[in-house]
């Protein structure tokens, strides 16, 4: 059975697939993964330990050495989706209240908008562009999990989230960090941990989802999807263009949403209890949109990458020879 290879065709399938799978168990043999023991630990109330334990492993990736130049390329690429993101999460969130508009919570719409994909940036930026491209992983990377989700909502008076609560999100970050820069062979060993741990938090994550409460998520999730492709896309594209030489297509490899973003509903709503009913809902919406701009930002980056370098094509081919002096 090509169970892997099977799970990675799907976009976002390492976690979909499993999260899928937890939900479909709650929902339809809700008591299969209540029976006690490692069985419930692990499979039902394992995400917050089995999430907390990604963040550390991911965060060890982060070289703080390598954030010279590639720094302006990580800020143009990740500050434009945070304040996207957030902003209208808050201004949504103020106007319309925790329910919001469409069907779009701020806690849906903040985490899907601000948090991008930064392993498929990389594999773009590998296959497109230079070393600058790549090194700016490492500030994108900064901007996946709760953090700004809480920031906004928290500032925005949205939610109420006390101080220990930023601070206890910040640890795993700051140990990861620490140990991944502090030991090469640490950062390896941990590094190796972070892609195993997706599907297993993932399933943990469904299981506590129940399908028949979501049914109506699918088309705003797409909508959540598409906004965040289309508007987060052409401003990051945009914006990178003052890079000269760089390829301008890389700009749209943040156009998507982290895979990682659909814990954020429940991990917020574990800090703030009010925003409890909001969070399946969201995280539903949010894997629609990690579907949809999977599909959609290769594709884009892929034909603006063709583009430019026919352009560049053009460029070489119109450029003027100076004339040779007598």
């Amino acid at each position: 059975m090509q169970i892997l290879k099977t799970m990675k065709k799907v976009p976002g399938g390492m976690i979909v697939v499993p999260l899928i799978l937890g939900a479909l168990i709650n929902t339809f043999l809700p008591n299969a993964l209540k029976i006690g023991g490692f069985t419930t630990a692990l499979f039902k109330n394992g995400s917050p330990c089995l999430i907390a334990l990604f963040i550390l492993c991911s965060s060890a990736k982060i070289n703080i050495h390598k954030l010279g130049t590639p720094i302006y390329k990580g800020l143009i690429l990740t500050v434009p989706k945070i304040l996207i993101g957030g902003i209208l999460g808050w201004f949504i969130g103020r106007e319309f209240g925790l329910s919001g508009i469409l069907g779009l919570s701020p806690l849906a719409i903040i985490p899907a908008v601000a948090n991008s994909n930064g392993g498929m940036y990389g594999a773009m930026a590998a296959q497109y562009g230079n070393d600058t491209d790549e090194g700016a992983i490492s500030l994108v990377a900064l901007n996946v999990g709760p953090f700004v989700t809480m920031l906004f909502m928290g500032v925005g008076g949205l939610a109420d989230f006390p101080i220990y609560s930023f601070i206890a999100i910040l640890v795993p970050v700051a140990v990861g960090i620490f140990l991944g820069n502090a030991d090469e062979n640490m950062r390896e060993f941990l590094a190796s941990g972070s892609g195993l741990l997706i599907p297993f938090f993932g399933f943990a994550l469904g299981s506590g989802i129940n399908l028949t409460n979501v049914i109506n998520a699918g088309i705003s999730g797409i909508l959540l999807g598409l906004f965040t492709f289309v508007v987060t896309g052409f401003v990051t594209y945009a914006l990178y263009g003052i890079f000269t030489g760089s390829n301008r297509a890389l700009g749209f490899g943040v156009a998507n949403t982290a895979g990682t973003s659909m814990v954020v509903p429940g991990l917020v709503a574990e800090v703030d209890k009010s925003l409890l009913p909001y969070a399946a809902v969201a995280t539903t919406q949010i894997a629609a949109s990690v579907i949809v701009c999977a599909i959609l930002c290769p594709l884009m980056v892929g034909y603006l990458d063709k583009k430019w370098r026919q352009n560049q094509a053009k460029y070489d081919r119109n450029e003027i020879i100076p004339n040779k002096q007598v």
